[in-house]
């Protein structure tokens, strides 16, 4: 796809959104993020990187609603990722590739259909402060993330909430002529939110191309907030593909205060399997400062510690120090 090509299609959909906004409500936003990332301890020596999206993947978006009657709304979400600093597409060139979808909301829950994120990576992130950015993100380590970010061709239904409870199921379908089993996936979330307590335990399944073998990772996640900090705590349960056998464990805690917010976390990833050779620990910590309500400045730094994980989010290495601006619109 050309430039041109590109930019007669997002100036097309713009429009489309404008028009829409007469009729129902659509709206345009999205996030420039760019930082300076200092790698360190890698092999091959140190690295110092201009980076897209350090502190919040940069993205233009486009979504909507429109009100259908009897309480039932259509909605839909197009989200494109996007390199700052080299002006590309990010999620591998994808147009848009961080979200995809339309569906149906009304009384009786959301069916969404298209790319969306997981069941388990959504609820990883109520306990990353982090929101799994910075060089200290919790996919690092966290197999929640790395069972799936994101699942193409899936529906999912979101139950409606009701005393704080509610649940989610995935389908992601593998498309495989003759073997639906084939690269299929499936994830389930249930979990409770009411005032400062939130509580959820999502589970992922991934089968491989052949439906020979499969991956399964089961996240519980907490998050209490007391007013002055919020502090978090992930368990991991990890099994499959082939010998993997993993359990993960992350702490955070945020405290903003005025402008200014710091994070942290700690993540241990315990390697169950007979090589047992993937024992990793993970520090890092975060400071943002608010410019205002739409810029902000922030600087992180992250150490990992096993020679078996040697890059960090952005860098090679096993350490990394992030210096950068944030705007959003």
């Amino acid at each position: 796809m050309n430039n041109k090509t590109l930019a007669w299609m997002l100036m097309s959909i713009g429009a489309m959104a404008g028009t829409a906004h007469a009729q129902s409500n659509a709206t345009i936003y999205g996030i420039v993020d760019t930082g300076l990332v200092f790698a360190r301890g890698a092999p091959a020596g140190s690295a110092t990187k201009l980076e897209s999206g350090v502190s919040t993947g940069s993205r233009i978006g486009f979504r909507g609603r429109e009100d259908l009657g009897s309480g039932m709304s259509a909605i839909f979400t197009l989200e494109t990722g996007l390199l700052a600093d080299t002006g590309a597409f990010d999620q591998g060139g994808l147009l848009f590739g961080r979200q995809a979808f339309v569906g149906l909301n009304g009384a009786a829950g959301t069916v969404t259909l298209g790319r969306q994120y997981t069941p388990i990576y959504q609820t990883l992130l109520i306990a990353d402060p982090f929101g799994n950015n910075y060089g200290g993100a919790s996919g690092q380590l966290m197999s929640g993330e790395k069972a799936g970010t994101r699942m193409n061709n899936t529906v999912i239904y979101t139950t409606p909430t009701f005393n704080g409870l509610n649940a989610q199921a995935a389908y992601g379908f593998g498309e495989v002529a003759g073997d639906s089993s084939r690269s299929r996936q499936t994830g389930l979330a249930a979990g409770y939110s009411g005032g400062p307590l939130t509580v959820r335990l999502a589970h992922h399944q991934t089968n491989n191309a052949t439906a020979t073998d499969r991956a399964k990772n089961t996240l519980l996640v907490g998050k209490y907030d007391f007013g002055v900090a919020a502090a978090s705590l992930g368990y991991g349960i990890n099994k499959g593909l082939g010998t993997i056998d993993s359990r993960d464990v992350l702490v955070g805690v945020s405290v903003p205060f005025g402008p200014h917010t710091v994070m942290a976390t700690y993540i241990r990833k315990d390697d169950r399997s007979a090589a047992n050779t993937f024992d990793a620990h993970q520090h890092a910590v975060a400071y943002n400062y608010a410019l205002s309500k739409r810029t902000s400045l922030y600087a992180a730094y992250a150490k990992l510690s096993n020679t078996r994980f040697t890059t960090t989010k952005f860098g090679a290495g096993d350490s990394e120090v992030d210096l950068g601006v944030r705007h959003s619109f």
